[in-house]
């Protein structure tokens, strides 16, 4: 109970970080080293205790390095000016067309990538079309609810639906077949609702004079943004091919990029050399926003570690029953803690004898478990991403788009019922 009541208190002095005026990485990070001195200390087997928090680093490891990795490969197509060839291609200044356009790119892309890499890119990508923090932060909202709709529908586009793909919870097409109305109609209605607000237009970012800098050539834009995009595109892949974690295919990846740029550099100055450089890129990476995933993961893993999150989904099956209800309550807790260790929980509370491959259960997990995050933007990966990135604050976040992402949230959990309902 006082390792939950820590999390509880950590927890909301991450949403009130600016009354506070506390960096919400020194609390996270606070917060998850005492969850799991707290539990050492009640658990008494020091040596059970550093194994547990050893596999679950192992876990979170992988993620962070993911991130690091996807982060420096951005950075990398960026130091190009890579992007400013998809900038280019979007010519509106009206807010309301490019709204709609970043949307339904980042949810597309969320299917193909995944939502945390599909984040990054986008949120990179807004920096280079609207130079406004406060306005691009609308925008950057929106990334969020369009990522995690985006990677409900696809086996590789969100953590939990890939975990039950791998589980045999559900198979790929039927998963894609299955989610892709309810997901869509998830992004929509928040972003239609934004859209009327949005009336004016933007001075964009990559119009506004820029101090003089060296630039790449055409060649080098075109070559590093079409590899870097091949790279992310390439991590599912390894993951299919070679069975082993998405980090180890994005650090793969980033080594092949950082080799070709050393190729086509190799003749440049050493001044010029630099910029171009990996090593540059990871010096660019936002480090703080990295720790803060990394304390809010480890506060997590504490929980689970002491059983709190297993028993919360033998509660839920015990007082509630009817599985409907209880994969829209999955969704809607996995806004507040990871959604990760819920889904493992209910995999492992249900065998596939009692609900087999592609149930309506587990589709509509994957549904729920996706998309349930993005009702508070520490609820999913794409969140804490925008959150670190953009220097989004918790109170702005649930003022604005709690209330949209909880509407277009059970807007899709309708859709998905009427549709098992009408089509089995």
């Amino acid at each position: 109970m006082l390792i939950t009541l820590v999390f509880i208190i950590g927890y909301l002095a991450i949403v009130f970080e600016h009354p506070l005026k506390v960096n919400k990485t020194a609390t996270a990070l606070i917060t998850g080293v005492l969850c799991w001195v707290l539990y050492g200390i009640s658990e008494g087997d020091s040596e059970l205790v550093s194994s547990q928090l050893v596999h679950f680093l192992g876990e979170i490891s992988g993620i962070l390095f993911f991130l690091l990795g996807a982060m420096a490969i951005v950075e990398l197509i960026d130091a190009h000016d890579g992007f400013d060839i998809i900038t280019a291609k979007i010519k509106t200044t009206s807010e309301r067309k490019l709204l709609w356009t970043v949307s339904l790119l980042t949810f597309f892309m969320s299917a193909l990538l995944d939502n945390l890499t599909t984040t990054i890119i986008m949120i990179s990508l807004l920096r280079k079309l609207v130079p406004t923090p406060r306005r691009r932060m609308l925008f950057a909202g929106t990334v969020i609810i369009a990522a995690n709709a985006g990677g409900a529908w696809s086996p590789i586009g969100d953590v939990t639906t890939t975990m039950l793909w791998i589980g045999g919870q559900i198979t790929a097409l039927n998963i894609v077949l299955k989610l892709f109305l309810p997901s869509i109609v998830c992004m929509l209605i928040p972003v239609a609702f934004l859209s009327f607000k949005m009336k004016g237009r933007i001075d964009r970012a990559d119009t506004i004079p820029a101090p003089e800098k060296i630039s790449a050539s055409p060649f080098e834009q075109n070559l590093i943004l079409g590899l870097g995009i091949a790279a992310m595109l390439f991590v599912p892949v390894f993951k299919m091919l070679t069975g082993l974690p998405p980090f180890m295919g994005i650090l793969f990846s980033l080594g092949f990029l950082w080799l070709v740029t050393e190729i086509i550099h190799k003749e440049k100055g050493e001044k010029e050399k630099d910029m171009y450089s990996a090593a540059r890129a990871l010096s660019r990476i936002d480090v703080p926003s990295v720790l803060f995933f990394l304390g809010i993961l480890v506060a997590i893993s504490a929980l689970e570690s002491t059983g709190k999150l297993s028993a919360l989904a033998s509660f839920m099956n015990d007082k509630i029953g009817n599985i409907s209800v209880i994969a829209i309550v999955i969704g809607l807790l996995s806004a507040v803690v990871d959604n990760v260790p819920l889904v493992a929980a209910t995999m492992g509370m249900y065998d596939l004898s009692i609900f087999p491959t592609d149930h309506y259960f587990w589709e509509f997990i994957a549904y729920t478990s996706g998309t349930g995050g993005s009702c508070l933007v520490l609820g999913s990966a794409a969140g804490v991403t925008a959150m670190g990135m953009e220097k989004m604050d918790f109170i702005w976040y649930l003022k604005r788009f709690s209330l949209l992402a909880l509407a277009g949230y059970f807007a899709g959990a309708l859709v998905y019922m009427a549709q098992h309902s009408l089509l089995g």
